[in-house]
């Protein structure tokens, strides 16, 4: 696992599976005076010092080594966990956390709800395939539905949560102000087309790339569910790629769509065809 500092209060993890990406948030009640802060009202509690997570690295050992990357850092340990969407890649936080609050998009809270045991049977499977133990079953529990489009308080300061479907029927984006880092799930990956999966929608996946726009536009760091982290200038030459990839699929039967360039490998060829059979089937 790669980890690196984004900022002061911001810390990024990245798998050596998938180049899966943790984006480790703190909030502190004394943030610096030149950044916003959330306008507290009169008679609220006081703020205290916060840590979220943003979903998870994927190995085993990675997971276990989390709390004492977090302690080492200076970050109180995470009080929160955020789930971008409801596939099993990005959950595992749970496992470095177990007592932590899961927050999520009503639309992830849903999909949990009727898809039960489907992360755990996923799990299961991809440990299976690479021989890897666990020393415990994934622990989703009850989670906390977030507002979406809303806000989630964190120390002093407040995230920004966006809706971000298309990729899948749920998600959100998660926007940090002051510290200029938005992490987007599952789009604007450096490494990976635009994967359609279930319940994913070509007409709602481009929906979101424009919805994402703006926010990109102001970010310094673009952080996506996998690869490289983006400058604010490569993430929207990026989204401009997956657009014109997704305008392709819709309007040309899907096989002629071109992938983008530098996403043309064979993997990248095979998510290209379960794009095209998505899209036939759905519609778009």
């Amino acid at each position: 696992m790669r980890v690196v500092s984004l900022h002061a209060d911001v810390l990024l993890a990245t798998s050596a599976i998938w180049q899966t990406n943790c984006t480790i948030i703190r909030g502190r009640v004394e943030p610096d005076p030149d950044n916003p802060v959330r306008v507290r009202i009169a008679g609220e509690p006081d703020p205290v010092d916060e840590t979220f997570v943003i979903d998870s690295p994927v190995l085993p050992e990675e997971l276990e080594a989390l709390p004492a990357l977090i302690d080492q850092a200076g970050f109180p340990a995470p009080s929160g966990l955020l789930a971008t969407h409801a596939d099993w890649d990005h959950l595992l936080a749970r496992l470095a956390f177990p007592e932590a609050a899961l927050g999520c998009a009503a639309s992830t809270a849903l999909r949990l709800n009727t898809e039960p045991g489907t992360a755990q049977r996923e799990l299961r499977a991809f440990d299976d395939g690479h021989y890897l133990a666990r020393p415990a079953p994934l622990p989703l529990g009850s989670v906390q539905v977030l507002g979406v489009p809303g806000v989630c308080e964190i120390g002093a300061h407040e995230l920004a949560l966006h809706p971000a479907e298309g990729h899948s029927s749920d998600g959100m984006a998660v926007w940090s102000p002051w510290s200029g880092v938005l992490a987007v799930g599952d789009y604007l990956s450096a490494v990976e087309i635009p994967v359609l999966g279930e319940g994913g929608s070509v007409g709602v996946y481009a929906a979101t790339l424009e919805r994402l726009r703006a926010l990109v536009a102001q970010a310094q760091f673009v952080v996506p569910g996998h690869g490289p982290v983006l400058g604010s200038e490569q993430a929207l030459a990026l989204l401009e790629e997956d657009l014109i990839y997704l305008q392709a699929l819709r309007s040309r039967g899907g096989e002629s769509a071109r992938l983008p360039e530098g996403r043309r490998s064979k993997a990248q060829s095979a998510i290209h065809a379960e794009n095209v059979a998505r899209a036939a089937a759905f519609g778009g």
